[in-house]
């Protein structure tokens, strides 16, 4: 079961991916601008970076994919990753293409890697609990937009 970076060529596969999880999250919306996000991830400073994985059997297709970056824990002194994205397309589940990608990214990085699930997903947590995963109790999450103001 492949994992492999993704490069420029797979951009529209990319933003396919990304506006299918937002319909799976009953988002209907999303609608993303494939060339701004191009820039993003493969031009010259890019700001993410993608794993794509591929379905048993089928080297040429995509089954699904982590959208991350990197970041840095100063308490734990290294860096690791954020995991913004894990989806696999519902008809390639139960292949371990989910873990596939996460064994991909815990190699990449002597750090954590740390992800956000939206409450009620309990497939989701299911699946992270069985790779040993755990909540992050005490934390919450906050956001800030400067430019909306």
């Amino acid at each position: 079961m492949p994992v492999r970076d993704a490069v420029a060529d797979d951009i529209e596969e990319i933003c396919a991916l990304i506006e299918e999880h937002a319909v799976y999250e009953d988002k209907h919306d999303l609608k993303l601008d494939r060339q701004e996000m191009a820039g993003f991830l493969f031009g010259p400073d890019p700001k993410a970076w993608v794993l794509l994985a591929t379905p048993p059997g089928e080297p040429g297709k995509i089954a699904g994919f982590a959208f991350c970056s990197w970041n840095f824990s100063t308490w734990e002194a290294r860096p690791g990753i954020w995991l913004d994205d894990l989806f696999v397309r519902p008809e390639h589940r139960r292949f371990g293409l989910g873990r596939e990608l996460l064994d991909e990214l815990s190699a990449r990085t002597p750090g954590r890697v740390e992800w956000d699930m939206q409450e009620g997903n309990e497939k989701g947590e299911a699946f992270y609990a069985q790779l040993g995963a755990e909540p992050v109790p005490g934390w919450i999450r906050y956001r800030w937009r400067p430019h909306a103001r």
